[in-house]
């Protein structure tokens, strides 16, 4: 029978060395709370000489998180070892920007202009609604909106804008 990688069990065995790192990192310093997850995590399950093992189940309770989040990290450390299990790894997404310089200069002359009859004032969601309706965007939404004006220092709440 094949395991398949839902059946792989992974033994965490820590050194007296990655046992005081841990400790450390619980103890002291200013550290993300990832990073404090993941020690409490290898601490407890580590059936080495130098500590206590708690169940996953325990743990979960303890910690409110799931079963799956510590077979992750301990599969992370026994693969790719300690430095690798606390470092957070920095993200591989593109982000696509929809608004570009051109779009931007559309966006903040509309700003400044008039806005529609029955408005004292643009808000962002209209200013969203007129960028599509004019065609300047397919889709905008009104946070992407509200930073090019933050980015800009314009403000809607100013009585004059521009």
């Amino acid at each position: 029978m094949q395991k398949t990688p839902a059946m792989i069990h992974y033994t965490v065995k820590l050194t007296k060395s990655e046992v005081e790192e841990l400790k450390g990192i619980i103890n002291k310093g200013s550290h993300t709370s990832q990073t404090f997850r993941t020690a409490y995590i290898l601490l407890n399950c580590d059936e080495g000489k130098f500590s206590e093992k708690v169940t996953n189940e325990q743990m979960s309770k303890v910690l409110r998180i799931g079963m799956r989040t510590i077979d992750r990290v301990k599969k992370k450390f026994i693969e790719e070892g300690m430095e690798a299990v606390l470092e957070r790894r920095p993200t591989s997404r593109v982000y696509d920007r929809k608004v570009d310089g051109e779009v931007e200069a559309k966006l903040i002359t509309l700003c400044c202009g008039e806005p529609p009859k029955g408005y004292a004032k643009w808000s962002l969601r209209l200013l969203a609604d007129k960028m599509v309706e004019l065609k300047y965007v397919e889709s905008i939404s009104y946070v992407t909106v509200r930073e090019v004006l933050k980015k800009t220092n314009l403000s809607l709440g100013k009585s004059k804008v521009g």
